[in-house]
């Protein structure tokens, strides 16, 4: 009846490329089969314990119960810049540089629609997590890519960054207004050294643009690695806006709990949208979020280990079975190339046969944009015998391929 409307902003969206794994997935267990599912990074373990107390203890107040503040309530404000100055000894105005979100996507989603204009430029590197770059196609903007080029331990080559960044800026008319950078980077896991976010702000000054920085993965590090933050840079806040999430370092997926900081001009857009759009998150989740970022924080170091673990026992289980995967510093993700032998493939068509043929899901490098090509996202949300158990029949699907046996003796 209405066949001749259009829906113009949806339309932009391309058919996301991990419904046909989850489409698939969901079909293989209905009917029955078991699937080691590393194909989404959602937690597998329990949000710490005193977390979940001070949930229910807030939650019986009954005072708690109606609409909150869209910005954040203001203890967790002040727990926002208490944490960003005591890791980043960066100080933080609570009312006018820090805003509460219900998690990453709300938020990317409402700032770029507060601050992109119908034509806006912004540079996002690929591949890339999808909300980053469509949060600003959503918005009415357009979007430039590059290719982030990293080394065997998946550490960001910056001078070949910089090289794109400017050719971007040489080439791009209009000229971009946003560059958003995230690491360490979901899917790649790749991470940066502190000297980029300083060489990213004096260009981000010369060439007049905002950074929008995501460091979600910021406290899942190995081997000494220590994620730097842009808001540690002088002046950073002059032009860059940065954000966190608990869902990773607390297990909080499902509660929902993010935050930006930075840049008043960018931020006070963020709370403003949003004092239209939402009223915030259950006042309970929001104190028990102040309690997690105040808190000890052992529980942050014991998730960190468990991921730690997992990749070397991945690793070291898919080595076994033909498929070599390198370490990386940060992240609860592996960024595996796909082997030799079945590079042929591709990343969708190999993902969708290792799940109907050997009841592992995992995630299509090609999903995240076409330099994701030739990977798969491993998520580590699997416990050691299930790691081992997907080796085993990964090691079964690779025979079928020439070059696979010979490929696994290694």
């Amino acid at each position: 009846m209405f066949d001749e409307f259009n829906f113009n902003r949806v339309e932009r969206l391309p058919k996301y490329v991990f419904a046909e794994v989850n489409d698939i997935k969901m079909a293989e267990r209905r009917a029955g089969k078991d699937v080691i599912d590393f194909s989404m990074g959602n937690p597998d373990g329990p949000t710490p314990e005193h977390i979940r107390n001070k949930l229910v203890e807030s939650a019986q107040k009954t005072k708690t119960h109606g609409y909150s503040s869209s910005k954040g309530i203001p203890k967790l404000l002040q727990a926002i810049a208490d944490w960003y100055e005591r890791r980043y000894d960066c100080k933080l105005d609570p009312e006018t540089e820090c805003v509460a979100t219900m998690g990453s996507k709300e938020g990317y989603a409402h700032l770029t629609y507060a601050i992109t204009n119908i034509g806006d430029v912004a540079v996002v590197p690929d591949p890339t997590y999808p909300i980053h770059e469509y949060s600003f196609i959503l918005a009415g903007g357009n979007v430039i890519k590059f290719g982030i080029e990293f080394d065997e331990h998946y550490r960001v080559d910056e001078d070949k960054f910089f090289e794109s960044l400017e050719k971007v800026f040489k080439e791009s008319s209009p000229k971009p207004k946003y560059v958003l950078v995230n690491f360490p980077h979901n899917p790649t896991t790749a991470t940066v050294t502190p000297e980029f976010y300083v060489r990213l702000v004096a260009m981000a000054k010369e060439k007049r643009f905002y950074v929008i920085s995501d460091i979600a993965y910021g406290d899942i590090t190995f081997d000494g690695y220590k994620t730097p933050s842009i808001m540690s840079v002088p002046g950073a806040k002059d032009v860059a806006v940065e954000s966190f999430t608990l869902s990773k370092s607390y297990n909080m997926a499902g509660w929902r709990v993010g935050f930006f900081v930075g840049n008043k001009k960018l931020i006070g857009a963020l709370q403003k949208i949003k004092s239209w759009l939402d009223y915030g998150m259950f006042t309970p989740i929001q104190v028990a979020a102040t309690v997690a970022l105040n808190g000890d924080q052992t529980c942050v170091n014991e998730i960190t280990q468990k991921y730690n673990h997992r990749q070397e026992v991945l690793i070291e289980a898919f080595g076994r079975a033909g498929w070599h995967i390198q370490k990386n510093e940060a992240t609860m993700f592996s960024w595996a190339k796909i082997p030799d032998c079945v590079a042929h493939l591709g990343s969708l068509e190999f993902s969708k046969r290792l799940l109907t043929e050997a009841g592992v899901a995992v995630a299509p490098g090609i999903g995240f944009g076409e330099y994701g090509e030739g990977y798969v996202r491993i998520a580590l949300i699997e416990n050691d015998n299930r790691i081992r158990q997907a080796a085993r029949n990964i090691k079964e699907f690779l025979k079928q391929f020439d070059g696979c046996n010979k490929e696994s003796k290694k």
